[in-house]
């Protein structure tokens, strides 16, 4: 087989460089929590209107 070469960078992470990234995807999911909540709610009646 032929020899695979990796070079792998390693570099210093801070959390000014993820913080903006996890910032937005916690803001989304927030959001979405009450979407979901709805939703289970509209599910939830409508099977005990259907099948009740």
């Amino acid at each position: 087989m032929a020899e695979q070469h990796h070079d792998i960078e390693f570099v210093e992470v801070k959390a000014e460089d993820i913080m903006s990234e996890r910032q937005g995807l916690y803001d989304a999911f927030m959001a979405s929590i009450p979407w979901a909540v709805g939703a289970t709610a509209v599910l939830l009646v409508l099977i005990y209107l259907i099948w009740g």
